[in-house]
């Protein structure tokens, strides 16, 4: 597949040679040239300098080819609205913007526009790693009846399946977010360290769920 990246700060750069490492054809955008001394010389891929959200840009990065667009620039105004611009008016259907204001991270993602909320997940992460206790409801279903769960684990499930987790607590892990990404578990999906677990509960297993996922698993340490 085609990507383009809008950004070639720390990010962009790292996710231009992840995206170039698996197979993938990439195009990095950025109106400072200098950035591009990031990608260093074994990127094969696509530079152009200018602004995401012009349309000569984009097509010289092979917008109408791609099939993903990632906005990961410092500015949300820019990531937004080149993202739209991929989505809307090029069709693109993979597209994701990073935003550092977590309101409008909400209302963008209600726009179908999905979103890594930077400042919301880093304080997330740190929060997990230096009080691991409880959960956090990311959200309740209309009738108040299912709730998705944000659930500390202990060490002892890494390395360990995830289905291994949801027959210990009786609970779905609904997906899992990997460094800021949101995944859906398969059936050979591991649990690996840094993993956000969020687990569709009822409100009578929330707090049982909560302190299994947080206890070594059986024959664990």
């Amino acid at each position: 597949m085609h990507v383009v990246i809008m950004g070639c700060g720390r990010v962009g750069s790292t996710l231009a040679h992840n995206l170039e490492s698996r197979g993938h054809s990439v195009a990095v955008i950025d109106q400072d040239a200098d950035a591009f001394r990031r990608l260093g010389s074994d990127f094969g891929g696509i530079t152009v300098t200018g602004a995401g959200f012009d349309g000569d840009v984009l097509r010289q990065a092979g917008i109408e080819r791609a099939d993903g667009f990632a906005a990961v620039s410092s500015g949300d105004n820019s990531n937004i609205i080149s993202a739209r611009l991929a989505r809307e008016t090029y069709g693109v259907s993979r597209v994701v913007a990073r935003i550092y204001d977590s309101k409008r991270a909400q209302v963008y993602e209600r726009l179908g526009i999905p979103t890594v909320a930077t400042v919301r997940w880093t304080a997330d992460r740190i929060v997990r790693h230096l009080v691991p206790e409880g959960h956090v409801e990311i959200f309740r279903d209309p009738t108040s009846t299912v709730s998705i769960i944000e659930v500390p684990i202990h060490d002892g499930w890494i390395g360990r399946p995830v289905r291994g987790l949801e027959e210990a607590t009786g609970a779905r892990v609904g997906y899992v977010t990997r460094f800021g990404i949101a995944a859906l578990p398969i059936a050979s999906s591991v649990l690996q360290e840094g993993d956000q677990i969020s687990m569709l509960v009822t409100d009578d297993i929330a707090n049982q769920v909560t302190t299994v996922a947080g206890s070594p698993p059986e024959g664990g340490r």
